[in-house]
């Protein structure tokens, strides 16, 4: 954990993608563990307005449930929109009590991260997964390796499920998350 941090991050991440319907969403929000999940809300291509708005929806669930909530974004939106912290590549920090988090594919990646001194990574993909279909996931091996680089939490995401838990902490990754495995019930 980084010195900024004096409570402990949540290990189950909801990844929020506008493939998931509003209802679905928030239903998902509302099933995570209290007090013991994070939420990483993106819906990039939503409009401005509506993206705000399901985003305050997001919200009220998650400060009755304790949950902790990242805007993909900037610290600056991060901050204006009262969210815990940012996702994304942008580095400058607007306060020390916002977190921060970036997704990270490669060993290149990895390394910005450490130079930004995220305060936790999104490894992806672990595996094949239905939000990029065909793309190229990372496998054990690779994800092992590229987690033994890192300085603080690394989170496994792609195509990770529930099931996989027992097996992410001897690849290295203190956590996961997931689009499909925590937003469809089942």
């Amino acid at each position: 954990m980084q010195r900024r941090h004096r409570k402990k991050l949540p290990m189950i991440w909801l990844m929020t993608d506008e493939r998931v319907g509003d209802a679905a969403l928030l239903a998902a929000v509302a099933r995570l563990p209290k007090g013991k999940a994070g939420i990483i809300f993106r819906h990039y291509r939503t409009a401005a307005k509506e993206r705000r708005a399901l985003f305050d929806r997001v919200a009220r669930i998650a400060r009755r449930r304790r949950l902790v909530l990242m805007l993909g974004g900037t610290a600056r939106q991060a901050r204006g929109w009262r969210a815990d912290g940012w996702h994304g590549g942008d580095g400058r920090r607007v306060g020390e009590a916002l977190l921060h988090s970036r997704p990270v594919h490669d060993g290149r990646e990895m390394i910005a991260a450490l130079r930004r001194r995220a305060d936790l990574v999104f490894l992806s993909p672990l595996f094949p997964t239905r939000s990029h279909p065909g793309g190229r996931a990372l496998g054990r091996a690779r994800f092992a390796a590229l987690a033994r680089r890192a300085d603080m939490p690394v989170i496994a995401l792609g195509g990770v499920r529930a099931a996989h838990r027992p097996m992410l902490k001897g690849i290295g990754a203190s956590g996961w998350a997931a689009i499909d495995g925590l937003s469809v019930e089942g």
